[in-house]
């Protein structure tokens, strides 16, 4: 840490470590910071550096140092939409501070905030304002006749701001807060220390010296509390001379690995670009450390923090360009390279994030990929509903709105947290109906509870099992059987006849057909009732079977010829093929359970399945995604146990008896005293009701196609086997020979071509930027001689004009080449129609006109709105965009005779 200090003092380690040395060396405890989870269940995240102190300070807890020190890591939610567009807002931040349990009060307190500000970090006393609270007379005093602070820089303030409470009753006090003045210059008369363009408050001394009773009225405390609060960032801000928290050393390298991936420069990118890349930097951190303090992603408290911090990270990434981890992989996650840097900066922060690192990676990996599989479909719906929202806002002279049925539609199907929408939206100038989406979320609850019973509600005319009595399953040895139609019902309605066309849920008193349980959906196939001659009278496709409360199963399908009646014989025949396929990939899930436990451990365990027609999926509980050599493993092992040609065995015996064979329950199975029991020999033993092949020699190969997460702790895998395997290679095959026929080389030179491809791309890109920026250096050294003078005292050279279709980036080179070639004072205004529907304009002017108090930020929105548009930026350069082309002329025009006007009265 020494070490460090020496090679830069006001490196952001450095003034934590200088901080932490300064009180140690005045008696306070050095302490370590609390998790980001506190004790406290009262508070969702640490909030602040006095939580951990919070029972001490209220008198609940003994104290165990008279004074302590604590460089704080704090998370805070609550201005999120205020981060990247502020100096100084943070998700996550660290918070330094000091503490006193009844030892020193104001006057020490007061004097080293002091002593700290500007004999250990220098700084310059003239550049500082204090605030006091309106009635503390005592701590006014201290700051001007002992710490010798001009009267002019302290200011009295009310309660709202200068007075602390921790609740409606308890501890309180006033508060004094430290000030930096970026901008001395402009005096002492009408301060207002609110202005984030020229004061930053840096250090907030709190001074518990009340309590607050019932009724309000306040009563000196017997132990008076110190509690301040130093921000890291803030301090690191001033010393290091930037102009935000963000370029500061704890956040600016995480800011430029999104960008290196974004392909872009943040010094020369726009104003939105930046703030995307600065919401980067913050939410990283954020997430960083609240993954390594235990907080996973989850849609319910601290894990709603976690995910709604990935998918803002996740959205302004894209929207800078980011695209692959970038290892040449477009399609892998990014914000696990962008965490590598959080990591590596964490070392004086918390060092237990490096030893989590491979979690922390993990965890983020699997969240962004999940996201991202939906987003982009929901970014493209996104924008035609906020279309529609503004087109109807506009005919029917009201301020646009997206209902609440749109919002639910983005949250539920394509995982858009309701504040990303509202804040997209915002961006456009669209509300959002918030109370109707609550409608929508309240009937989606009802509904679920509802799902439990859907079965039993669809085919319900009083209880079933006072209709018809169980129904005997004989799919385990025939698939077709002659059977007795005992009840039909349509719509949930028992009836006796149905005709041609009808959908209908049929109850036989026998059947072959597999009832969906056990993770295996119902069989398919076919329902015949005969005539003379064999010949059928009614056939009555069957899609799907049911099972309900009882054990009556429910056929449901669609009459397609004849009539169907109660009481009629029927003939039920399975679809052998489908049936065969379920069979196989049930059995393969149960050699996928016990390939898991031998690869990864005995530990892990269903926590669901999916036995269908066209592949199988299996959940289980795992705190890691697999790795590739994990899935090779389980592949080799299920196919060597498929080629050993093992015959399965099924018993049915009692529950008891099966749990002292060791076999397995399956994930969400209920069971009765007698169970049927399926094992693969020396490999699984199962409990299982489901219908499996006789020899491991059907299933003929297995594949996995996916391993993913799909909830915190929860892996699931995807594969084929049997048909479904063969159907899966071929369709790859056949891809395959596409793109070799395309690209004209053989299989195993695809790689390689296509990562030449990609470079080629690269290249052909990066050719085409520099040409159009030539062309566009070009095109403003024709139309620089039309630039003209403004003003009789100081002669101004003024340059309003139109590129055409030149895109953004070439009109900002255009715009700064004129600059340098018209030299300082002058002022550049260009627009341009780069695209169909789309303008962009750009400011930018020199430091002379820039002193004289016109602003390129500030000029340039007023025009962009006539584009239909806005935009903004730094004094000295600003950007903007517009969606009216038409109406660039006349916005032109605008530009330049504004510009004369206040140019000719500044010049005059």
């Amino acid at each position: 840490m020494e070490d460090k200090t020496q090679e830069n003092p006001v490196s952001g380690d450095s003034i934590r470590s200088r901080f932490l040395d300064f009180y140690a060396s005045r008696g306070h405890k050095v302490l370590p910071s609390a998790s980001l989870v506190p004790d406290d269940p009262t508070v969702l995240l640490t909030i602040a550096g006095m939580l951990q102190f919070k029972l001490v300070f209220l008198g609940k807890a003994p104290k165990q140092v008279p004074r302590a020190t604590t460089a704080q890591r704090c998370i805070r939610t609550n201005d999120v939409e205020n981060v990247g567009r502020t100096a100084r807002h943070h998700t996550f931040f660290e918070m330094l501070g000091n503490f006193s349990f009844g030892d020193y009060f104001k006057k020490e307190a007061i004097k080293w905030a002091w002593e700290l500000s500007t004999k250990e970090f220098g700084l310059p006393g003239d550049r500082l304002w204090v605030s006091v609270y309106e009635n503390d007379d005592e701590a006014f005093e201290i700051w001007h006749d002992e710490v010798g602070v001009p009267v002019e820089h302290i200011k009295r303030m009310g309660e709202e701001d200068n007075f602390w409470t921790s609740g409606i009753t308890g501890p309180c006090g006033p508060c004094s807060e430290l000030y930096y003045d970026f901008h001395p210059e402009m005096g002492y008369l009408d301060v207002d220390l609110g202005d984030d363009t020229r004061f930053i408050e840096f250090y907030n001394l709190v001074f518990m010296q009340y309590n607050k009773m019932d009724d309000g009225s306040l009563e000196p405390l017997k132990q008076k509390n110190i509690d301040t609060g130093l921000g890291l960032e803030r301090l690191a801000r001033i010393l290091q001379k930037v102009p935000n928290n963000y370029e500061t050393d704890l956040i600016y390298p995480i800011i430029e690995k999104a960008s290196e991936l974004a392909n872009i420069s943040y010094a020369l990118a726009d104003d939105q670009t930046k703030m995307n890349l600065k919401i980067i930097g913050d939410h990283l951190r954020a997430i960083v450390y609240l993954i390594s303090d235990g907080v996973l992603p989850s849609n319910i408290g601290r894990g709603y923090v976690v995910r709604r911090l990935i998918r803002r990270a996740v959205r302004s990434s894209r929207l800078i360009g980011v695209k692959g981890d970038g290892k040449s992989n477009l399609e892998a996650a990014f914000l696990p390279a962008i965490a590598e840097k959080v990591i590596e900066l964490s070392t004086y922060v918390d060092s237990d994030v490096k030893t989590r690192a491979s979690h922390i990676l993990e965890e983020l990996q699997r969240e962004e990929l999940r996201f991202v599989q939906t987003l982009e479909r929901g970014e493209k719906l996104l924008d035609q509903m906020l279309a529609d929202a503004l087109s109807s806002g506009h005919k029917n002279g009201t301020v646009p709105c997206l209902s609440g049925k749109d919002v639910f539609l983005l949250y539920d199907t394509y995982g858009f947290p309701v504040e990303i929408t509202a804040e997209v939206a915002g961006e456009h100038g669209v509300k959002i109906d918030a109370d109707g989406f609550e409608i929508e979320m309240e009937k989606q609850r009802r509904q679920s509870q509802a799902a439990h019973n859907v079965v039993k509600i669809a085919v319900e005319n009083g209880d079933l099992s006072e209709i018809v009595s169980d129904t005997e399953f004989l799919g385990y040895d025939m698939l077709s059987a002659r059977a007795i139609i005992e009840s039909l019902l349509v719509n949930g309605k028992s009836v006796i006849q149905v005709a041609e066309g009808s959908e209908v849920e049929v109850l036989l008193d026998k059947t072959p057909f597999y009832a969906e349980s056990g993770g295996q959906i119902g069989d398919h196939g076919f329902l015949y009732v005969t005539g003379g001659e064999s010949k059928p009278v009614a056939v009555v496709e069957i899609k799907d079977v049911q099972k309900s409360p009882g054990n009556v199963f429910i056929h449901k399908g669609t009459i397609k010829e004849g009539v169907l009646e109660v009481g009629r014989e029927v003939e039920a025949a399975v679809d052998p093929k489908l049936r065969q396929r379920a069979k196989v990939h049930h059995t393969t899930t149960h050699l996928l359970q016990s390939a898991l436990k031998k690869v990864i451990g005995n530990e892990t365990s269903q926590a669901g399945s999916l036995v269908a027609f066209d592949r199988l999926r299996f959940d289980f509980n795992f705190h890691r995604p697999l790795l590739d050599t994990e899935l090779e493993e389980i592949e080799r092992l299920i196919n060597g146990w498929i080629g050993d040609a093992t015959l399965l065995q099924t018993k049915v015996m009692s529950l008891n008896d099966a749990k002292k064979a060791g076999a397995i329950a399956m994930f969400g199975e209920k069971y009765g005293e007698q169970v049927r029991v399926v094992e693969v020999p020396g490999v699984s033993l199962e409990l299982c009701g489901g219908t499996h092949v006789s020899n491991t020699a059907e299933i003929r190969a297995f594949k996995i196609i996916s391993e993913q997460g799909i909830a915190s702790g929860i892996r699931r895998i995807e594969a084929v086997a049997g048909e479904a395997f063969i159907e899966y290679i071929n369709a790859r095959d056949a891809q395959v020979k596409r793109l070799c026929s395309t690209l004209k080389v053989k299989a195993e030179e695809l790689t390689s071509r296509v990562e030449n491809l990609l470079e080629e791309l690269r290249i052909a890109r990066n050719e085409v930027s520099a040409l159009r920026a030539k062309a566009a250096a070009c095109k403003a050294s024709i139309i620089a001689s039309k630039a003209f003078l403004v003003g009789t005292s100081k002669k101004i050279r003024v340059l309003v004009e139109s590129m055409d279709d030149v895109d953004a980036d070439s009109l900002k080179s255009a715009a700064e080449y004129l600059i340098d070639v018209l030299q300082d004072p002058a002022a550049v205004v260009l627009g341009s129609g780069p695209d169909k529907g789309k303008v962009s304009l750009v400011a930018a002017f020199t430091p002379g006109v820039v002193d004289m108090g016109v602003q390129a930020g500030k000029f340039i929105g007023p025009i962009a709105k006539l584009c239909g548009g806005g935009g903004g930026g730094r004094p000295n350069f600003a950007q903007a965009g517009g969606k009216k082309p038409e109406n660039l002329s006349s916005a032109l025009e605008k530009a330049q005779a504004d510009l004369i006007s206040i140019l000719t009265e500044k010049a005059s």
